[in-house]
C-alpha cells in the first residue's frame, strides 16, 4: 500500500529580495513550506542568518536548520515558532533539550540524519523526534544529485517508530519522485526541481500528478 506523499517545496538562500520572491511564489500554489537555514559552522555554505527568516502566516513552515549547536539558536526558533523543527543527528550537541523546549511550546521536532548516518547509532534521537528527514543531497545546496542509495534507510526508521513522519531531501525531480513516493515516504522535499523551473506553480503541479501515478516504477 502506498501512503499519502506530500511534495514540500524548500527554500535556501543567502539573499533577502530573493527570499521574498521564493516565498512570494510559493504562496500562490501550497502552504507547507520547509525553509533550510545553515549557521556556515555545521556547513561551509551561508545562507540567511536565521534572524531575518519569515514566512506567511498562513503556511505550516519545517524549519530545517543545520547548524553545530542548534540551542544557540533556540530563542529565535521559539519566536519563529515554526511547526516543525528539524536539526541535525550530526550537531555537536545533544539534541533532547531542544526537543524538551520544542515539545513545550507545541513545535513538533524532526531529526535529520546526512547520508553517513546509520539510523541505529541515533535511534535515541529518532524515537524522541515526530519527524526524521532522510538527507540525500548536498548540505546547503539546491540542485545536488539523488544518493538513492539512502532509501535504504526506510524501512530501518520506519520500523523503529512506524507512525513517524518520514521525510526525503536531495535531488528529488520528475526523474525519481515516483519512485521516493513508493518507498514509504510520507513528505518529499524538493528544492530546484521546483524553484529553478520556468514555472514553479506547473512544476510543483507536475511532481504532484507524477506521484499519483500507479504501474510500474522503473
Amino acid at each position: 500500500m502506498i501512503r499519502t506523499v506530500s511534495i514540500v517545496p524548500t527554500i535556501l538562500t543567502d539573499n533577502k529580495q530573493d527570499y521574498r520572491a521564493q516565498a512570494e511564489r510559493i504562496n500562490i500554489f501550497t502552504r507547507r513550506v520547509q525553509i533550510d537555514v545553515t549557521d556556515g559552522v555545521f556547513t561551509p555554505a551561508q545562507t540567511l542568518d536565521i534572524t531575518n527568516i519569515w514566512w506567511p502566516r498562513n503556511w505550516e513552515a519545517d524549519l530545517h536548520l543545520m547548524a553545530a549547536y542548534p540551542s544557540q539558536h533556540m530563542d529565535t526558533i521559539l519566536k519563529l515558532s515554526p511547526a516543525l523543527c528539524i536539526l541535525h543527528a550530526e550537531a555537536s550537541e545533544d539534541l533532547l533539550p531542544s526537543f524538551q523546549q520544542l515539545k513545550e511550546a507545541g513545535i513538533k521536532t524532526g531529526v535529520a540524519l546526512l547520508p553517513s548516518t546509520f539510523p541505529g547509532n541515533v535511534q535515541h534521537y529518532i524515537q524522541a523526534a515526530d519527524h526524521v528527514l532522510i538527507f540525500a543531497g548536498q548540505l546547503g545546496v539546491q540542485g545536488s544529485p539523488a544518493d538513492l542509495m539512502q532509501m535504504e534507510k526506510i524501512p530501518l526508521v520506519r520500523n523503529m517508530k512506524p507512525e513517524l513522519e518520514i521525510a526525503w531531501d536531495g535531488g528529488a525531480n520528475m526523474t525519481n519522485v515516483r519512485a521516493l513516493a513508493h518507498a514509504d515516504l510520507d513528505v518529499i522535499n524538493v528544492g530546484s526541481a521546483i524553484s529553478q523551473a520556468p514555472d514553479p506553480a506547473q512544476a510543483f503541479q507536475d511532481l504532484v500528478a507524477e506521484i499519483d501515478k500507479n504501474g510500474v516504477v522503473l
